[in-house]
């Protein structure tokens, strides 16, 4: 189902930056605006086009980057090798991602993550992630893309959920992909986090080929219908 009258690089109604239903990261995020008052500090919304072709499914929000700038993957060190790629496959209007006014705009493309709260030492629990596989239950409702990148088990695990898909059915791996309910093909790659990059669990090479075989299959599908 696509939204309708909604602009591009806007965010469906499915999302609440009022949200405490997890208490323990409510009371963090409390913590935290104390702490960093000119930070975000609240449940950071999906960034991305309002009708996109992928769907990127992170984990949650980083400190220093989405809790600090409200946009996904902004001004960490995770967001240098994903904004990249995304600019070199043609959804994204430049490489690099700073801050919210930084002018960048994705084409075709929506970021969101499983999570949308920072959780203390980066780790929500099974509670909390359940709780908030609702919003990314009516994201997929809402938007239908064709296509859904999961940065990680935990975003895959979401997203399978999110779908009422069997977990056991569809194992995680890098550069794997799955044919889900509806028509939807769900590709799986290692998160693009510092741990993983710098010890080369997850290369750019490795990266840039699922957004490849995503581009690939975007384009077949447009040749297609």
């Amino acid at each position: 189902m696509k939204l309708s009258g909604a602009g591009r690089n806007s965010s469906p109604p499915v999302f609440a930056l009022d949200c405490t239903r997890c208490p323990r990261l409510a009371a963090h995020l409390a913590e935290v605006r104390l702490e960093h008052p000119d930070y975000h500090a609240r449940p950071v919304p999906p960034f991305g086009d309002s009708r996109p072709g992928l769907l990127i499914v992170g984990l949650a929000p980083g400190m220093h980057g989405a809790n600090r700038t409200g946009r996904p993957f902004t001004g960490d060190h995770a967001g240098i090798l994903l904004y990249d790629t995304l600019h070199r496959y043609g959804f994204g209007s430049q490489p690099i991602a700073v801050a919210p006014d930084d002018g960048l705009v994705l084409q075709g493309c929506r970021i969101t993550n499983a999570v949308k709260c920072l959780p203390p030492q980066n780790k929500p629990s099974p509670a909390e992630i359940r709780v908030c596989n609702a919003y990314l239950r009516a994201e997929l409702r809402a938007l239908a893309p064709p296509a859904v990148l999961a940065l990680g088990t935990v975003a895959h695990h979401a997203v399978l959920r999110a779908c009422d898909e069997r977990i056991a059915d569809f194992p995680f791996a890098h550069g794997a992909r799955h044919r889900l309910g509806g028509g939807m093909r769900l590709f799986d790659s290692y998160h693009c986090s510092r741990y993983n990059t710098q010890t080369r669990r997850l290369t750019p090479g490795m990266f840039r080929q699922v957004f490849a075989d995503i581009r690939s299959y975007l384009d077949r599908q447009t040749d297609i219908g």
